[in-house]
């Protein structure tokens, strides 16, 4: 049996997890119910993949914390991220949304989301974003015993990136498209002897 990674933290409630979410009592309660709930988790669907991606593409220089208290926000300014509706977003809808102080306002990154929105819609004549994104993974990379062994990107995710990219998506490279592999399932970066168990890799 695998020990468990030194590197786990002692939450207040007794149980051990991966040190990103914090230390004993000090980890925010919803940070817990995303690392316990969430991340690692099988995603699939167009419309929860698209999410996953455009907020990972809005976390780039920022904490996820930041983005994960946004989420709400960004569904509501992003229709929800239900492809159709954001694609048909135009200058007008990009002024507005930099005028929402309850999202991120970058211009590059609201851009990229409506952007990324008219890629999906192309994407479903070859398959659909479901497809496209899971023919990166599932992965068959060892589960990590210390926090030194998590990668910031792969082969995998570089292709991937490479591949999206080439279907008309934006700013999601190689590192973020790592970390939507491992919220969504395609991974499982848990270390050994988390209490977090996410659901079986499958494609």
């Amino acid at each position: 049996m695998t020990e468990p990674s030194p590197d786990l933290v002692n939450g207040a409630d007794g149980l051990l997890r991966c040190p990103w979410v914090g230390t004993d009592d000090g980890a925010p309660a919803d940070y817990l119910a995303y690392h316990d709930e969430e991340w690692g988790r099988t995603v699939h669907g167009e419309q929860a993949l698209l999410e996953r991606l455009c907020l990972e593409a809005f976390q780039s220089g920022l904490s996820w914390l930041t983005i994960l208290r946004k989420r709400e926000s960004f569904r509501r300014a992003f229709a929800h991220f239900d492809a159709d509706a954001v694609a048909a977003f135009d200058a007008g809808d990009v002024e507005r949304l930099m005028q929402d102080a309850a999202i991120v306002r970058n211009r590059r990154k609201i851009e990229a989301t409506i952007g990324n929105a008219r890629a999906t819609v192309a994407l479903r004549d070859s398959g659909g974003l479901d497809a496209f994104f899971w023919s990166a993974g599932p992965s068959t990379h060892q589960r990590p015993q210390v926090i030194s062994e998590v990668p910031a990107h792969t082969p995998e995710s570089s292709a991937a990136a490479a591949r999206l990219k080439s279907a008309g998506f934006a700013h999601l490279g190689p590192t973020t498209v790592y970390a939507a592999m491992q919220a969504c399932g395609l991974v499982n970066d848990h270390l050994c002897g988390c209490s977090a168990v996410p659901q079986p890799l499958s494609s």
